[in-house]
């Protein structure tokens, strides 16, 4: 018994994580975590204000409650994605405000989830490889093909060749 816990130990150590949303398995062996093609994209953590993330390393990507938009940790900064104009987190199908959706479920501060060798940094979804990325969701002009979006979503749109990111009420573009 011994034994096959010990050669279980080493084989999960030498074991990259690799996981596929979506779809039946990753295709990409360069990526942690690949999303299947469908019309669907992935939403964003909600914070109440970008100041109280604690411990925000670079490349986090968070949804800002206080002006409603899109921004990533950039430079000790943080750098606003959405263009134009203030999003909202009301639904214009059912005219319902997310933000008390989410208040009336407690967070969970220890809440983490580690894809590769988990490490101390903070974040709900951390991707802890050094040597692979993660592939968005790919959608076709997402602004027409997405049913009612949620503020926060990104995706990558496969026909403009753009990260694209929603803040509740458009779309924003980047290169």
């Amino acid at each position: 018994m011994k034994s096959l816990l010990l050669s279980f130990s080493l084989v999960s150590t030498c074991v990259f994580s690799q996981v596929a949303i979506g779809k039946t398995a990753v295709t990409n062996n360069s990526v942690s975590l690949e999303f299947g093609n469908a019309n669907k994209g992935m939403i964003l953590p909600w914070v109440t204000f970008v100041g109280s993330v604690s411990g925000a390393v670079n490349g986090t990507l968070v949804y800002d409650l206080t002006d409603h938009k899109v921004k990533v940790k950039y430079a000790s900064n943080w750098k606003d994605l959405s263009i134009d104009t203030t999003g909202t987190t009301v639904d214009p199908v059912t005219n319902i405000n997310g933000v008390n959706i989410q208040t009336s479920a407690p967070e969970q501060s220890t809440a983490k989830t580690s894809i590769g060798t988990p490490t101390a940094t903070p974040g709900i979804l951390v991707l802890e490889a050094s040597n692979r990325a993660m592939i968005l969701p790919k959608v076709p002009n997402p602004h027409l093909n997405i049913v009612n979006p949620s503020p926060g979503m990104i995706v990558y749109d496969t026909n403009l060749k753009l990260f694209a990111v929603f803040n509740g009420k458009v779309w924003s573009f980047w290169n």
